[in-house]
Formats: structure tokens, C-alpha cells, sequence
């Protein structure tokens, strides 16, 4: 299929929050909700909590976004049409949980084993390549985990791929893959800017991969299409992540991807955890997106 740009006009941006908990809903009866590895789930929560600084644009950042109770959010941001090509982070920039946000990565990891071997994507890889960027589809996912060499493949990608705060999850376990805000700006420039090379060369992935990657997170179902493209006037392309942890039972709700807002392109990541629940989590997130876009815009 030809590469389709979602639109999400602002004027329907009112739209998004009353249609976030029908989502929502619709999602979890459905079943595909991303739990990850039924593993993953009955893992032990998080033991990284990150504490709030004490700078004025977090403190500013944290008062747009208000998160409540136990929630925990750190967003970054770059500007591709401004001059500067380092991210602005609001909040600490420490590890969270992937959950779903991971597939582009996998993905990324699996093109770029087969750029080495001088190959396509096989018939089935790029089938399960596109459910599971678009649907999210976890089975799909974990077929590819398993393609590129579990965590030691995806962590030797990441180093091509300029990711330095990013350990596959263990074993089967992809959805609990640790990383930060800043990293996944990183592995967002190689898909969206082509001048993210490492050291000033060309990106790791080559431009059809970068293509493909592009093409599906710009077509992500309807009922995933929220989280970063909430800032958005707009194109955007996204993956979102969301993981209900059984020791707490509280959510780990992330957003990635680009947006065009104000007639600038974007670079968005947003990761949270301690939400009570995914709707909570999709509502923080979304607050994130927009105040980050709103602060990186004004300098």
C-alpha cells in the first residue's frame, strides 16, 4: 500500500479525550490490549522511580501535565525544523518499561540483520512485521523477538542504532525492555531525520527500511491512534505501548513518533508508569505530548 499520512485536524482534538475511554474499553474487550509475554505480566514491578527535578522547565512541564498519585512521566522533544539537534527532556530521563513502543525497535533490529545479509524481509516477516506495527499484534511480535536473537540481537542493533540506555527485556519478555525518553528520540531520528547518523554519518537503517517503518506506524489502527498525535495539527505517525503490571496494578502507558504541528515536524517520546488506570495513562500521556511540543516550540 502507498504511504498514507494520518491527519488529526486540531479542531478534533477536543474529540480525542471523550473517544479515549471508548477506545479504551473497546480495546480491552477485544483483547488486545498489550499485556506483552503473559511472562511479562507476572513480573516483578518496576524498582526505578524517578524523582522530580528541580529546573524550571520540569517544573513548568509538570504543571501542565499534573500527574496524580503514583504517576511518573518523562517526555522529550526535538524540533527537525529547528536549528538545534539536541532533544529537550522534561522530567528525569531514566528507564521505564517499553511494553509495546518496542516493536519499532524490533523491527528496526530485523531490517537491519537483514541489510547485513543482503536481503529483504521474508513474505512472513514483513506480514507479521505490519500486524504487529498496526495492530499491535503481540503474537507477531514475539515470532520476531525471536527472529533477531532475543535480547543480544536487539541490544548489538541498538548500538548501530546509537541507543545507550536501552537493555532487551530477558528471555521472552520484550514488552519489559528498559528504556529512556532520549533513546527513543535517538532511534526515532534514524527512522525521521536523515542526518541522525552516529558521529555525523548516514543512519543505520537504509532509506527503504526507514520507508517501511515510516509507513506503518503512520498506519496504526484507529483505536491506537492517540498519544502523541494529540499534539499534532496535522501528520503523525506513532506507536504507543500500554501494560498493566500484576504487582501493582498500575499501568505503563508510552507514546512515540513524529508529528507536524504549526508547520514543524516533531520528534516525540513520551514513557509513564504508576497510572491506575490505561485511560488515566492515555490522558497523562497525552497532557505530556502537548506540553512538550508546546515548551520545545517556544525556544
Amino acid at each position: 500500500m502507498p504511504y498514507r499520512p494520518c491527519l488529526l485536524p486540531h479542531r478534533r482534538a477536543a474529540m480525542w479525550a471523550g473517544a479515549v475511554a471508548t477506545s479504551v474499553a473497546g480495546l480491552l474487550a477485544a483483547g488486545t490490549v498489550d499485556p506483552s509475554p503473559a511472562a511479562a505480566v507476572e513480573a516483578a514491578a518496576r524498582s526505578d522511580a524517578a524523582t522530580t527535578r528541580s529546573d524550571p522547565a520540569t517544573a513548568a512541564f509538570l504543571g501542565q501535565v499534573r500527574p496524580q498519585g503514583k504517576e511518573q512521566v518523562t517526555a522529550a522533544a526535538l524540533d527537525l525544523d529547528g536549528t538545534g539537534r539536541t532533544p529537550a527532556v522534561y522530567g528525569d530521563d531514566v528507564p521505564y518499561d517499553t511494553a509495546s513502543i518496542v516493536k519499532v525497535d524490533i523491527l528496526a533490529a530485523a531490517l537491519l540483520q537483514a541489510q547485513d545479509a543482503g536481503r529483504s524481509l521474508t513474505k512472513q516477516d514483513r506480514a507479521r512485521a505490519e500486524v504487529m506495527i498496526e495492530r499491535s499484534d503481540n503474537d507477531a511480535a514475539s515470532a520476531l523477538w525471536r527472529r533477531i536473537g532475543l535480547a543480544p540481537g536487539l541490544d548489538a542493533a541498538n548500538k548501530r542504532l546509537g541507543l545507550t540506555s536501552t537493555k532487551g527485556g530477558s528471555g521472552t519478555d520484550w514488552g519489559l525492555t528498559r528504556t529512556t525518553a532520549s533513546d527513543q528520540i535517538r532511534l526515532l531520528r534514524d527512522l525521521f531525520d536523515a542526518d541522525s547518523g552516529t558521529g555525523g554519518a548516514s543512519p543505520a537503517l537504509d532509506a527503504d527500511s526507514r520507508t517501511y517503518i515510516r509507513t506503518l506506524m503512520a498506519r496504526v489502527a484507529a483505536g491506537q491512534a492517540w498519544g502523541v498525535s494529540a499534539a499534532a495539527d496535522s501528520g503523525w505517525a506513532l506507536k504507543n505501548g500500554w501494560l498493566r503490571r500484576s504487582a501493582t496494578k498500575l499501568w505503563d502507558v508510552n507514546s512515540v513518533g513524529e508529528i507536524t504541528a504549526d508547520g514543524h515536524h516533531y520528534l516525540v517520546a513520551v514513557l509513564s508508569n504508576g497510572s491506575t488506570t490505561m485511560g488515566d495513562g492515555v490522558s497523562l500521556v497525552q497532557r505530556a505530548a502537548r506540553a512538550a511540543v508546546s515548551s520545545a516550540a517556544a525556544h
